[in-house]
């Protein structure tokens, strides 16, 4: 029986990363996409020389064109440029509209079975982006972005609490960005509330860290971005698709009425297992929680409308 094959496209650290993670868990074997030659050559290479090592049978192989990703279960995008300094958002936007499209238009016709995440940034925006150019349904593209936004926040609150972060659950929902929205009404230590544990004050400071939990790692490395995270989020997600999970995972996904909103892309709870999106997890929230998320989607909505005039 054929193992299942994931494409992932762009290279560099989160890419390579990606590839790193899904190799270790076996997931299938795994198409490493760049532009740049030899790069994802290499590292494919060097990944399979890791195989002996780490005890992992799957193939990992690099290309520079599309027709090595020819029926891919998953496609992992994670091509895209960083925001550098004076390059304005419409900018970026317009670079990153560009390189994303471009990737969609190769894989769409290549994989037309396959399900689409999306890591490129800004990322609800790009997964519009992906899902306008490839015309699948909404259960085939989603966007990686909670799941991230997520594990940030239950990093810090274990951290803070002194605990496993095994016992740490924790909702991130909204858009990719500083308007994200955690939810510490929803966030629990080994089941128990963490607004019995933890003072308003402090919980509202892992908030704010949280929010700005990328911006913290850039300033911290100086050129570049994360990588480790991201890349074993975007793993997570096709993980949960691959073997049918059925986990609930916070992602972007495109709203057809869910909590208000319809025709783009947000982070909310989601289902994930064969074939991608399988349900909309709609849980209640509270008058400023729900002010948060429609300040948030309002966000998302600008600049998905920016991408589609780009298109």
């Amino acid at each position: 029986m054929a193992r299942p094959k994931i494409t992932i496209v762009g290279a560099g650290n989160v890419g390579a990363t990606a590839a790193h993670w899904a190799a270790a868990k076996e997931l299938g074997d795994v198409v490493l996409v760049d532009i740049v030659e030899g790069m994802p050559q290499g590292k494919a290479l060097d990944l399979m020389e890791t195989a002996p090592v780490e005890g992992f049978d799957v193939n990992v192989s690099g290309a520079n064109d599309y027709d090595a990703t020819v029926n891919s279960d998953v496609v992992i995008i994670t091509a895209g440029l960083a925001r550098k300094p004076g390059m304005s958002r419409d900018d970026l936007l317009q670079k990153n509209t560009a390189i994303v499209s471009g990737v969609v238009r190769e894989i769409a016709p290549r994989s037309p079975n396959s399900v689409l995440i999306i890591v490129s940034n800004p990322l609800d925006a790009m997964a519009y982006v992906a899902k306008k150019v490839s015309g699948f349904p909404r259960e085939r593209v989603i966007g990686m972005a909670g799941v991230l936004d997520s594990a940030r926040f239950r990093c810090f609150l274990a951290m803070e609490l002194d605990c496993s972060v095994e016992d740490v659950s924790a909702f991130v929902l909204g858009g990719h960005g500083d308007t994200m929205v955690p939810l510490p009404r929803y966030s629990s230590m080994a089941g128990i509330p963490v607004t019995e544990l933890l003072s308003e004050e402090r919980i509202a400071a892992l908030v704010k860290r949280t929010q700005g939990a990328g911006g913290e790692i850039v300033q911290l490395l100086k050129t570049g971005s994360a990588y480790y995270s991201p890349s074993a989020s975007a793993v997570q997600m096709a993980e949960s698709i691959i073997k049918d999970k059925k986990r609930i995972l916070p992602c972007a996904a495109y709203l057809e009425g869910e909590y208000g909103y319809t025709g783009h892309f947000l982070g909310v709870p989601c289902k994930l297992g064969a074939g991608g999106l399988q349900k909309v997890v709609e849980i209640t929230l509270t008058d400023a929680e729900k002010t948060a998320l429609d300040r948030s989607y309002a966000a998302v909505v600008e600049l998905s409308q920016i991408c589609e005039r780009m298109l």
